[in-house]
């Protein structure tokens, strides 16, 4: 009996939402609309993310060691930065190696250096990657106060500025998520609304005869979770083909490989991002649907 009662129920709600086309239509275009928009912000999102944490592993700190120390102390120094928690990747600089890269750096004007080539004034060093940027102050503090460490150089205003665009984005996206979700509730709510009234007598009669509040609501409920999951899977496809469109388009111009920086595919992102829609269809759809049989159900 009850497989029959939830048959029934499942049964109105799919009816309730082919038969009133045009509102079903008009609800799906809407929240598909905003579900686009939401997709849109999300994809930036997951993307900023994934190019800060590429940066992450290439931006460096740069450790300077004592010209006096002895070749026992750089190793104990390099073992100790190793052992810090936000530490990446640790590279030994010697004396020699940046008095290359500063000739290659001045490539025609070497010979400002060339006096430094039997008196090498550089200092040898450890070039540390960092697993999140934002502990860097921290790993600072704590590598000065290791022996033999003559300073620390690092770009501050680099990482400031990625992770203020980091924070910037999530926030966007959240106030976006929000603002979206009361849209389509209400939209959802509003469309449904139209349907429980003209059926508002159906639904006294119902009352009349001992129905329950909840076999009452339960097609209606229906009927909000098939428009939003129909809404997630077109919102999906759609977001789909547009986002491989403009990636194909910026991989042709090779902006991506002149900075060394490689964008997520759509793949990468798609397991999180159904998840996500069929959640905001589900839950969008049901309380819409709730919200609009309130006034119905009043005793």
């Amino acid at each position: 009996m009850k497989y029959s009662i939830l048959g029934y129920l499942i049964g109105e709600g799919f009816r309730n939402t082919f038969k009133n086309k045009k509102s079903t239509i008009a609800s799906l275009m809407i929240m598909c609309a905003t579900m686009f928009v939401f997709g849109i912000f999300f994809l930036i999102g997951q993307n900023v993310q994934a190019v800060i944490k590429q940066v992450e592993e290439q931006q460096a700190m740069q450790v300077f060691i004592n010209p006096d120390a002895t070749e026992e102390e750089i190793s104990e120094l390099e073992t100790k930065i190793k052992s810090i928690q936000y530490v990446n990747t640790t590279e030994y600089k010697t004396k020699e190696d940046a008095l290359n890269e500063m000739k290659s750096w001045l490539k025609d004007s070497q010979y400002i250096i060339d006096s430094y080539s039997k008196d090498n004034p550089f200092k040898a060093s450890y070039v540390i990657t960092l697993t999140d940027l934002s502990k860097s102050k921290e790993v600072q503090e704590q590598i000065l106060t290791f022996n033999n460490v003559a300073k620390i150089t690092v770009r501050d205003d680099t990482i400031n500025t990625l992770l203020n665009i980091a924070n910037g984005i999530r926030t966007a996206s959240g106030v976006i998520l929000i603002l979206l979700i009361l849209i389509s509730i209400f939209i959802i709510s509003n469309t449904i609304k139209l349907t429980v009234h003209a059926r508002r007598k159906e639904i006294s009669i119902m009352k009349y005869v001992g129905a329950t509040n909840g076999f009452i609501r339960w097609p209606f409920m229906v009927e909000g979770i098939i428009i939003g999951i129909i809404s997630a899977l077109f919102s999906v496809l759609i977001l789909g083909i547009a986002y491989n469109y403009v990636i194909d388009k910026i991989s042709i111009t090779g902006i991506t490989s002149l900075i060394q920086i490689n964008l997520l595919q759509f793949s990468d992102m798609f397991n999180m991002l159904i998840i996500i829609y069929l959640a905001l269809g589900i839950g969008i759809g049901a309380i819409g649907s709730a919200i609009s049989m309130r006034k119905y159900l009043e005793v």
